[in-house]
């Protein structure tokens, strides 16, 4: 049984949290946890909030009861980018960007066959 969970305009960049999210794809659900717990990079607290609630999703939507859930998929998009300005010297502005992210996770009761290299 798949069930799945998304967050959507998250304040954080794409490309920064799609660092965090390709460490723990195709892993056990706690294994991501547990990996996600100790990383210092600010995506991997949004990512481990979504990752508990998409089990959650899992347990009460779906009544599984599978000792391990498995990350089938985790993917992030592009949201909006809130643009502001910054003031600066002698009357000047510049632009800033805010980039927000879409994130969605899928989660699986059954393991993954995942094809990453051993030793890396």
């Amino acid at each position: 049984m798949d069930t799945s969970a998304q967050l959507r305009f998250a304040r954080l960049s794409p490309r920064k949290t799609k660092l965090v999210i390709d460490l723990v794809r195709g892993l056990p659900l706690s294994r991501a946890l547990e990996q996600l717990k100790v990383m210092p990079q600010l995506p991997a607290r949004a990512v481990s909030k979504l990752l508990n609630s998409a089990a959650a999703n899992a347990r009460h939507n779906d009544k599984v009861t599978a000792p391990e859930l498995w990350i089938k998929r985790i993917e992030v998009g592009q949201g909006p980018v809130l643009k502001r300005w910054l003031p600066r010297a002698m009357g000047r502005a510049t632009p800033l960007r805010r980039p927000t992210s879409h994130i969605k996770v899928m989660l699986t009761d059954q393991p993954i066959k995942t094809s990453r290299r051993k030793g890396r």
